[in-house]
């Protein structure tokens, strides 16, 4: 009979051979998808033979893997700033360098924050977790995304604090924001053809608005301008090359209160700027 410690070798073994970073790291958590187990639970019954459903569950999830598919989609959840958040095929994967955006922006309060592109709802679901009294507008042009931004909102139990509103950059709303963040897409055409095989699972519309990437930054930095009260906060996630052109935009509509901030592996993440008084 094969054990959960023969399972997870063999795994492990399948996953790299198929070229999946961090393989031993991934059939851990499908084995522990598999079986409802936690990490501490997985590893004290390492030694036990699984059901037969466990180990089906397992083998389809591990073949799912293999084949490139997001670890998230297989598991239907991404842990994202101390919280599970749903993920499905609809929402781009929330990443661990997009959670740099967040804490750039927990710096300083805001009491109303609108979240451009929201997908998920991670980023405006973690700042409203944190914030107490904070209330939030989630936009993006996808109904499918919006519907599962609006799932973990409910199992946040943040809906009430949450209003969401389906439309592209023109529907940007006019009321003064406190803060506005985005993760827009902003892989550029080159980079698209070159990304991992995970990426072709997710919306591509989310990930790339072809050409240089910079689209969405022409598109939305100005509305977002107005949309701030004096003092406001514009913080936006970047390609780890474009820097120096967002901040350019920027530029055109904010007084140099503007900086980069780096992610852990010390690139380029993520720019931010302030709404001067007299704006």
């Amino acid at each position: 009979m094969t054990t959960r410690a023969e399972l997870l070798a063999r795994a492990t073994r399948c996953l790299a051979d198929a070229g999946v970073p961090g393989a031993e790291r991934d059939a851990r958590l499908i084995l522990r998808w598999a079986g409802g187990l936690s990490g501490a639970a997985l590893q004290v019954s390492l030694s036990e033979v699984p059901r037969a459903e466990e180990m089906d569950r397992f083998e389809q999830g591990v073949a799912a893997r293999a084949s490139r598919r997001p670890l998230s989609h297989i598991t239907g959840t991404r842990a994202f700033w101390g919280r599970e958040f749903l993920v499905t095929p609809d929402v781009l994967d929330p990443r661990p360098e997009t959670e740099v955006l967040v804490a750039e922006a927990l710096r300083e309060h805001a009491s109303r924050v609108l979240d451009l592109g929201t997908g998920s709802g991670c980023i405006l679901l973690s700042l409203l977790a944190e914030w107490q009294d904070a209330t939030g507008v989630g936009l993006d042009n996808s109904a499918a995304a919006l519907k599962i931004a609006g799932q973990n909102a409910k199992e946040l139990g943040l809906q009430d604090r949450m209003e969401l509103i389906h439309g592209d950059w023109s529907l940007i709303p006019s009321e003064p924001f406190d803060l506005i963040v985005s993760n827009p897409p902003y892989l550029s055409a080159r980079e698209w053809e070159q990304a991992q095989p995970e990426l072709n699972y997710e919306p591509a519309g989310a990930l790339s608005p072809g050409k240089d990437g910079l689209e969405a930054y022409h598109a939305l930095i100005a509305p977002a301008f107005e949309a701030l009260r004096p003092h406001g906060r514009l913080i936006l996630e970047i390609g780890a090359s474009q820097a120096d052109s967002v901040l350019k935009i920027m530029m055109k509509y904010f007084e140099g209160d503007a900086a980069v901030i780096r992610d852990l592996d010390g690139r380029d993440r993520v720019v931010r700027a302030r709404k001067a008084d007299n704006s």
